[in-house]
């Protein structure tokens, strides 16, 4: 045990020092469980995950198929991430000894009735396919690349079955294991490092049939079955399937901490660092020319009204000085946007740590479940911060209802998303997914949410209210200042949506992982680029913000306050029209279950995103309103 602790902080301190020294490189993870070292034939376990496609992207529990099913199913420890991606991880009827090859195991027959023929053709034509898990590591099929060369890629899970050109459908009965160990020179013991199947159809012939001792003449424990060297077995109607399997043990070197590389890699296209670096460095390249013209202008602003000698002087001035009597007013719907802004910042909170921890490898993909897990308790905790900004603007707003302020922050944006999330349950629900949802799980999402994220709201948001008001650099005049006619390009609903262009540009290309990862059923491993990219969009939102308010300003035009929400909040608007041209040209969906799925959670996504840039825009611009508003000498 002790040596398995040492291993895991090397590993730690390891993934520390890499990610100091090379901060553009893919991402580093730590293998998320200790190390179990495996002494000759110990028993190993398989477990069975969900059937997933990424035709319907809805799962389905294992034993939704006849499969072979153990005497008692046994559901594993899940944690709150793993119910909601819909894993569901059982036992089976599938288990080896260790470092001991065995073939032509039998594992059970099984007659097909109508509706289990039926239901094994509706998933071979979905596309779907089978999960399993030895020592948390999923299983893996090894394939060629597409690209010719002689490297060998894998894809995640195999196929349930295939359809032939004759319209007949064959399943994949049988298994073919290999297991990669990697042995500890000092001890008899050793780690699996690699567990990889290939599926096969084979129409087992055998005698008379006994439950107790099955046997089968297509093969025997000397002759292991190749692909394609037996008669296929057809889904048909009360047909009796036999499911049997083999296992060989390999010796690899491959070492324990870097045995998850084989999934992590198993993408055809190879990541363009170029192009993706490239575009990196024109959104800075940008974001620096912005800044530096932002600053003369504003430099030489300033120390012309400065100079300003007489009152005369002051009124022949035009610019964004003439409106400081006004650029403090507080805006139409006041309380709404304080509602906003603290609702930003508590996905903000949530994004940066949830970003920081992944980046330390605490998240990795072998942590099944951890990332959403860690996002949803995340997300509770920090209500408290919600409701201490909501609560610090609602005050300089000089409004007295904070409670109700308060309220609507804990209940505005979980309430809609909840809401969303509830119906798209309930059609997951309809087609007797596992990705459905249980209503355990639901309440105590409710739980977290009314029990924990709500009265920290309410305490955060009483600390807020007991600060001292923020005051403003000037005063507010008692009349509101007529505002002139704006040019077309000045307009409200042009400068937002020309503002979110930007922002959105900054993420377009990692995005695209992103959405790859979540709806084709592949690791997202990149959190280090990932971190890259939050920051530049950080800078890219405030300043495209800042650019936008200093020429709404200077055309005497004081309404800002939402305007530089909705500026940077813009770009949700084009991650989601992008998400629609990711499903016409990446996704083959092709029910219209899924479709909605897909759409419901990519506005969830949108609208999250749309809370957060809003947010950064909307306190970049708070700041340089005041500061620029303090440098000015005002009568």
């Amino acid at each position: 045990m002790a040596k398995a602790n040492r291993e895991i902080v090397a590993a730690l301190l390891l993934s520390c020092l890499l990610y100091l020294v090379l901060p553009s490189a893919r991402a580093f993870y730590l293998p998320g469980v200790a190390p179990r070292d495996f002494q000759k034939d110990d028993e190993l376990q398989v477990k069975v995950n969900k059937l997933s496609s990424t035709k319907t992207q809805l799962p389905y529990d294992y034993y939704f198929l006849d499969y072979c099913k153990p005497p008692k199913i046994m559901n594993n420890a899940e944690n709150l991430g793993e119910v909601l991606r819909g894993d569901r991880i059982e036992n089976s009827v599938y288990a080896f000894k260790m470092r001991r090859d065995e073939s032509c195991k039998v594992a059970c027959r099984i007659k097909l009735s109508s509706e289990a023929a039926k239901n094994f053709k509706e998933k071979i034509d979905d596309e779907y396919r089978v999960n399993m898990i030895l020592d948390n590591l999923p299983v893996a099929v090894p394939r060629l690349r597409r690209d010719g060369s002689q490297d060998t890629s894998y894809e995640q899970g195999f196929h349930v079955g295939y359809k032939s050109k004759d319209g007949k459908y064959y399943l994949s009965n049988h298994l073919s294991f290999k297991v990669m160990y990697h042995k500890d020179p000092e001890s008899d013991g050793a780690r699996i490092v690699g567990f990889e199947v290939i599926p096969s159809s084979v129409k087992h012939d055998y005698g008379n049939w006994d439950d107790k001792n099955p046997k089968v003449t297509t093969c025997n424990s000397d002759t292991k079955i190749t692909p394609g060297s037996n008669a296929p077995q057809e889904v048909a109607a009360d047909t009796y399937v036999v499911f049997s399997y083999d296992v060989t043990f390999q010796p690899s070197n491959i070492k324990w901490a870097s045995r998850w590389d084989t999934y992590l890699l198993m993408n055809d296209d190879q990541i363009h660092w170029f192009s993706i670096i490239n575009s990196l460095m024109i959104v800075l390249f940008l974001s620096g020319m912005v800044a530096m013209i932002m600053l003369r202008t504003l430099y030489r602003d300033i120390a012309n009204y400065n100079q300003l000698e007489t009152q005369d002087e002051a009124q022949e001035e035009t610019g964004w000085k003439l409106v400081h009597g006004d650029v403090f007013r507080p805006p139409v719907n006041s309380g709404l946007l304080c509602v906003y802004v603290g609702t930003g910042v508590q996905f903000f909170g949530m994004t940066l740590v949830t970003m920081i921890f992944a980046l330390l490898g605490f998240l990795s993909p072998s942590n099944r479940g951890g990332l959403m897990t860690a996002m949803v308790l995340l997300w509770v905790f920090m209500g408290l911060f919600a409701g201490y900004s909501s609560a610090r603007l609602y005050k300089m707003f000089k409004g007295s209802e904070w409670k109700r302020i308060t309220l609507k922050t804990a209940f505005m944006f979980p309430g809609i998303v909840f809401a969303i999330f509830f119906m798209l349950n309930a059609l997951i629900w309809g087609e007797k997914s596992s990705g459905a949802v249980p209503f355990g799980t639901m309440f105590a999402l409710v739980l977290l949410w009314f029990g924990i994220s709500v009265p920290l709201v309410f305490v955060g948001s009483y600390i807020g209210y007991k600060r001292p008001a923020l005051e403003d650099p000037v005063k507010t005049n008692k009349i509101p200042r007529q505002i002139p006619e704006q040019a077309w390009y000045m307009q409200p609903a042009f400068s937002i949506l020309i503002g979110g262009i930007l922002p959105f540009g900054a993420v377009f290309i990692e995005l695209f992982f992103i959405l790859t990862s979540i709806w084709l059923n592949q690791f997202y491993y990149i959190f280090g680029f990932l971190f890259i990219v939050f920051l530049i969009l950080i800078v890219t939102c405030a300043e495209i913000t800042i650019v936008l308010c200093y020429f709404q300003l200077c055309s005497e035009d004081y309404h800002w306050w939402w305007r530089a929400y909705l500026t940077a909040g813009s770009s949700a608007f084009y991650l989601f029209a992008y998400s629609g041209f990711y499903f016409c040209t990446k996704l083959e969906i092709t029910k219209v279950v899924s479709g909605i799925l897909y759409f419901g959670y990519m506005l969830i996504g949108s609208y999250a995103f749309f809370v957060l840039t809003g947010t950064i825009g909307f306190y970049a611009c708070f700041w340089f309103v005041r500061k620029i508003y303090s440098s000015v000498k005002i009568d």
